[in-house]
């Protein structure tokens, strides 16, 4: 039997292949939540120039509930779906508050979010082939 001690070269390949899945996976779902906060900045600085208030419960109650739908199509326990997306809501609403207390015209002070979008994020490539996500596109690898 092999041994795993010394952390990389005794790794058997299916165990590799697994891994390189993941880490390709875990860029992805980075890459799409930066996606993800530059379109959720922009509902910001739309709700800031407006006068609507950061949080929206009822849309946020909405989404809770579509994804929860979601994860349990998808096999994924809806529970920690429910988890992430309030994690993912409580940080928009957080750089929401801090757009909604910049005046309007004023650049945002150390640890505000910019008011204008980040560069794009370069496109993952997926080398494990496409992988399957209900209700969208696949990367292509």
């Amino acid at each position: 039997m092999a041994s795993y001690d010394d952390g990389v070269s005794d790794i058997p390949p299916d165990l590799a292949r697994l891994r390189s899945s993941i880490d390709n996976i875990d860029a992805a779902l980075v890459h799409l939540l930066a996606e993800r906060f530059k379109a959720t900045q922009q509902v910001g600085e739309l709700k800031a120039a407006v006068g609507l208030p950061p949080a929206d419960p009822a849309r946020e109650e909405r989404q809770i509930a579509r994804l929860r739908g979601l994860a349990h199509e998808a096999g994924l326990d809806p529970q920690f779906a429910e988890k992430f997306i309030t994690f993912v809501i409580a940080e928009v609403i957080r750089h929401h508050e801090a757009l909604a207390s910049v005046e309007p015209g004023a650049a945002p002070t150390a640890g505000e979010p910019a008011a204008t979008p980040a560069p794009s994020a370069p496109p993952v490539t997926c080398t494990t082939g496409p992988v399957d996500v209900p209700g969208g596109t696949p990367p292509r690898g």
